[in-house]
């Protein structure tokens, strides 16, 4: 019997990057609390919470035999602040002035659980944002794409207008790091890759 991937989150940009390499799956979100410890180290924190995810998501479904649970969390880190998903418009127009002109890391940890316990991985990226002109954060509120991500862009939208450079991986920044994912991924027993056609 062929192992069954159960996708801790309700992102559909996770869904998607799944469906690109061909990873057949069902969403499963978990709701757990995201508070930061004091003193958390940013790497620290997307690791606890990928791997609370998707153990709290095994309590719930993972005793289904040959369930595998997949988690991530990614977080926009700009010193050692996390910017988070914006509050309203000022915190977005806030956020955006801030990466202006200004490169930030992208975190974004996997953990991928099964029978046979837990493991995780985090992507680092780099991510040069271009000094933005006068207005371009109010447009860029405007298209509705700020409102729900961390650090009130999106990459792969009409924030890549914004970006100069990305040292890293396009996919952790979008939201699930596929280099990581994959290997985690195969060695609990989930095939990647589009069958051909």
């Amino acid at each position: 019997m062929a192992a069954h991937l159960v996708l801790a989150s309700a992102s559909p940009r996770r869904r998607e990057l799944l469906a690109q390499i061909g990873v057949r799956h069902e969403v499963r979100p978990v709701d757990l609390d995201e508070t930061r410890m004091p003193g958390e180290a940013p790497r620290d924190y997307v690791v606890r919470l990928a791997l609370d995810k998707a153990r709290a998501a095994w309590e719930r479904v993972g005793h289904v035999a040959q369930t595998v649970i997949l988690a991530a969390d990614t977080a926009v880190v700009l010193g050692d602040e996390i910017l988070g998903k914006p509050r309203d418009r000022a915190d977005a127009l806030a956020m955006l002035g801030r990466l202006s002109g200004r490169t930030h890391r992208v975190l974004t940890a996997v953990a991928v659980c099964d029978a046979s316990g837990v493991k995780s991985d985090c992507n680092e990226s780099l991510v040069s944002f271009r000094t933005l002109g006068p207005g371009e954060a109010e447009q860029y509120w405007n298209t509705g794409e700020a409102s729900d991500k961390a650090g009130a862009y999106a990459v792969q939208g009409c924030a890549a207008l914004f970006i100069e450079r990305i040292e890293g991986s396009y996919s952790g920044v979008m939201g699930l790091p596929l280099f990581e994912t994959a290997r985690l991924l195969a060695g609990a027993g989930i095939a990647v890759w589009k069958p051909v056609r």
